[in-house]
């Protein structure tokens, strides 16, 4: 099973059919909404909205913990994460996407690990994207002809405020490309279950003091709807794929990680 995580405007996903809405409980609370659990292409996909499907759960307040969680109790293993970003990169103009290879996180006060009580876990996170679905991605962008940046580095911030001028020019020097509120701890909760993730980040916007232009959280819904054909299309050649013959080494994440 493969699961889908839609982030601003993306609630629901066209061509799956639906058998069930599924409202999960784990040991860390309620998801952001229950998973939709249907078939696309021949492959069984679990879609959860990431604020819910109201968009009601601000980016600090997602239960990262529960959703991954969810998830794994789910049988998936394999999840497509896909976010609204803005652009740090002159390369990057608003309609792009992009697949990314790095994480700088610098949020702070959320839940970002399962090993918090009786365990320590120092889990390998130099590479915190899968490369075979990296791999996967570039096949369906090839196949296509949708354009996918192969090369990305998100900033994840706390939110739910945009940031300043400043700290974007920060965040350039830091080596950043994109910057977004929900990319971290979704990542690395994935690899501590050993789940296969990969993220996509929709560009919707130049980040502040990019563009002259003043940022509005209507501009980021806007443009991420102006891409959804592309991202249907994309997803929809996604699952036409074989993933049968997966050699990463996300299922042997915790091997020498705990002491």
């Amino acid at each position: 099973m493969i699961g889908v995580i839609g982030g601003s405007g993306i609630y629901d996903i066209e061509g799956i059919t639906i058998k069930e809405n599924r409202r999960m409980s784990t040991p860390y609370g309620l998801p952001s909404d229950y998973y939709r659990i249907g078939e696309a292409e021949g492959i069984e996909i679990a879609f959860l909205p990431r604020h819910g499907s109201l968009h009601h759960i601000a980016p600090h307040k997602i239960n990262y913990r529960a959703n991954i969680w969810g998830f794994r109790e789910l049988g998936v293993k394999k999840i497509l994460s896909i976010g609204a970003s803005g652009s740090i990169s002159s390369l990057m103009k608003p309609g792009s996407i992009v697949a990314l290879d790095q994480i700088i996180d610098i949020t702070s006060g959320r839940h970002s690990t399962f090993y918090a009580d009786n365990e320590v876990v120092h889990v390998d996170f130099t590479d915190p994207f899968c490369p075979d679905l990296r791999e996967h991605i570039f096949a369906v962008s090839e196949k296509t002809g949708i354009r996918v940046i192969r090369n990305g580095t998100y900033i994840c911030v706390n939110g739910p405020r945009l940031e300043t001028a400043a700290e974007i020019r920060a965040f350039s020097t830091m080596g950043a490309d994109v910057v977004g509120m929900t990319g971290m701890p979704e990542a690395v909760l994935a690899r501590e279950l050993e789940i296969c993730f990969a993220g996509i980040s929709v560009i919707t916007n130049y980040a502040a003091g990019i563009s002259e232009k003043k940022l509005t959280a209507t501009e980021v819904v806007e443009s991420m709807k102006r891409s959804t054909e592309k991202i249907k299309t994309l997803l929809k050649a996604f699952f036409a794929q074989d993933f049968s013959a997966s050699a990463c080494p996300c299922g042997q994440a915790l091997k020498d990680a705990k002491i």
